[in-house]
């Protein structure tokens, strides 16, 4: 039987050549102010540092981190996502960027490398604990981590998920409130971000012309709702956090 790591790079090189997640972009069109976040904190603190994309897929965000004077090293285990990184990056002439294939959970490079290790919807493909000791090591003692990943509570979103389960890897698990908590075994800080409740309510009418508006109106709400009710964070479908301050494993919380 393929291992996890080999299922994963099969499924991975199927989906990157032949694009079978593109029925899903409605869905990921209420995601907006998630990425917008994602892609400031990564501009924030990779901009003219040292930059580890962490499963950089196809659409690398190389190109824009390379233009603000970062060097980008990319790595995923798809050998079709890396050729394409390869491709963009050359099309458009960014010379300090490196692509390679490598696992994730056993990163290939020294100790306090990088000033910025970012990436999205790659963590819950990962043995955790694994991937958060490989972060934390990878970082230099100032560095940080930015992450933009599915959450696993909400039962809609769940339920979802069953009935499409050849659009997904059957190890994949979207994150759990105890998986946000288990970072604090590997970094000192830990800011979480939620995002997407009822601006799933907003689906159906992504090809409305009032779409933006109503979207604009349930990512104010969502952002209310999390304040004032910090249960409800849990049932968000997605959330970005940046792990700081890389501790030894085992020293909770840096102490």
């Amino acid at each position: 039987m393929p291992s996890r790591i080999e299922k994963e790079k099969q499924f991975h090189n199927v989906t990157f050549s032949e694009h079978t997640r593109s029925a899903t972009d409605r869905f990921y069109s209420i995601a907006q102010s998630s990425a917008k976040l994602y892609h400031e904190l990564i501009i924030e603190h990779g901009a003219n540092r040292r930059v580890l994309e962490y499963g950089c897929g196809a659409d690398s965000n190389a190109i824009h981190l390379a233009r603000r004077g970062a060097r980008i090293t990319g790595i995923d285990i798809s050998e079709v996502a890396i050729e394409e990184s390869k491709r963009v990056a050359e099309r458009e002439g960014i010379s300090d960027a490196e692509f390679f294939v490598m696992n994730a959970e056993e990163l290939q490079f020294e100790p306090g490398t990088f000033d910025l290790i970012c990436g999205s919807a790659i963590l819950h493909h990962l043995v955790l604990d694994r991937a958060f000791a490989e972060v934390a090591r990878s970082l230099k003692p100032g560095g940080v981590g930015v992450f933009l990943e599915p959450l696993g509570h909400n039962p809609a979103i769940n339920l979802y998920r069953r009935l499409t389960p050849s659009m997904r890897t059957e190890d994949e698990h979207p994150l759990l409130m105890s998986d946000l908590e288990l970072a604090r075994d590997f970094f000192g800080s830990v800011d979480v971000t939620f995002f997407h409740l009822t601006t799933l309510a907003s689906i159906p009418l992504t090809r409305m012309p009032f779409f933006p508006r109503v979207l604009g109106s349930l990512d104010l709400l969502d952002r209310v709702l999390f304040a004032a009710v910090p249960f409800s964070r849990r049932f968000a479908w997605s959330c970005v956090m940046v792990l700081g301050r890389p501790a030894v494993r085992g020293s909770r919380g840096g102490k």
